[in-house]
């Protein structure tokens, strides 16, 4: 390993663990990892951890053939649930995720302290520029005000160059999330730097035109036709067959309903990496994930699927309402624009 990448892993794994997470003394942080998962970064995960009084539970596990609930028969699934419900703080960074898998709900139906943290198998290149580099209060100021404008509004209208165009419907009783960076009390946590927002069920109509999208190939330029908060017809240049049968291989018809939509603002990220959780999070773009949505996020009984995939689309402009907020990536709006040049100069 080079001295250039053990720095990124000290540094993030440091920021993660005592500023982030601000493990104590005697907490558990369990992180669990497969065959294609960094043992350096887990490794230094793990150092940070017992550098900060902490005690690292390090679970390692076969790659499952796919992620969520489709993965469980290649898990440990009776011992890992047992482990995550007893720990104080649970990283996951396998390059197949438990998340929203019967093993994680019940570690959060059962655990009611977890702090929970999803990374993947990100690279340590792409967390370094995720996690490090911002002020989490002044990114929180930024993200918070932007919640707080779309649970006002009524209709979320989405745009872009590449041929997006499409609206749903706010649903107030469903997830506005943010995550800053803050993961010191308990939460389902994910990098830091979006809103999501669980759209109303059945609402979503239009055309989502991705520039990345989980499944297909990144010259595919995939586009989904929506209506009512389905997928009902898929096209593009390259791939689309090969995607229509892996929707299809799931045989699953939430598989292809609407999730959830976030709105990127990671200061950090400015260009598609093909690192989806990075990509997600690029500043003036936008994610979709479809498929399996917990209850947490759509009470009172979610929507259960086999797994889960998400696409993202860049320099958006976005519309909450009548009122513009980004204007092809651009962060527009009179009262959120020196909240960004307050996070973008500190």
């Amino acid at each position: 390993m080079t001295t250039d990448k053990q720095l990124l892993i000290t540094r993030f794994s440091k920021i993660l663990i005592e500023t982030m997470f601000q493990v104590k003394p005697g907490e558990t942080v369990a992180i669990t990892a497969d065959t294609g998962s960094s043992r350096e970064t887990i490794d230094g995960l793990a150092e940070a951890t017992t550098a900060a009084g902490g005690i690292p539970l390090v679970m390692w596990m076969p790659k499952a053939e796919q992620s969520g609930q489709a993965g469980m028969k290649d898990w440990p699934a009776e011992a890992l649930t047992a482990a995550l419900c007893k720990v104080d703080v649970w990283i996951e960074a396998q390059s197949t995720v438990i998340l929203y898998s019967d093993i994680w709900e019940t570690a959060f139906k059962e655990n009611d302290k977890l702090r929970y943290l999803i990374i993947a198998d990100s690279s340590i290149e792409s967390l370094d520029r995720m996690f490090t580099g911002f002020d989490i209060q002044l990114l929180k100021s930024l993200l918070s005000k932007v919640r707080d404008m779309a649970m006002a509004c009524k209709k979320v209208h989405i745009t872009s160059n590449n041929g997006t165009n499409v609206s749903y419907d706010i649903d107030l009783n469903y997830a506005f999330d943010i995550d800053d960076g803050d993961f010191s009390m308990p939460k389902f946590g994910t990098a830091p730097g979006f809103i999501n927002i669980v759209p109303k069920l059945g609402s979503m109509n239009g055309t989502i035109a991705f520039d990345i999208l989980e499944g297909a190939p990144r010259d595919g330029q995939i586009q989904f036709t929506m209506k009512n908060g389905s997928i009902i017809d898929v096209n593009g240049e390259n791939g689309v067959e090969d995607f229509k049968s892996y929707l299809a291989s799931f045989d699953d018809e939430n598989m292809y309903k609407i999730s959830h939509n976030m709105f990127g603002l990671n200061p950090g990220i400015k260009n598609i990496t093909g690192e989806l959780c990075e990509d997600e999070r690029i500043w003036g773009g936008v994610d979709f994930g479809f498929g399996h949505t917990s209850a947490m996020d759509m009470p009172p009984y979610g929507q259960e699927a086999k797994s889960h995939f998400d696409g993202v689309v860049t320099n958006v402009s976005i519309y909450l309402d009548d009122i513009q907020i980004f204007d092809n990536g651009v962060v527009c709006h009179p009262d959120l624009v020196p909240l960004v040049n307050n996070l973008l100069t500190n």
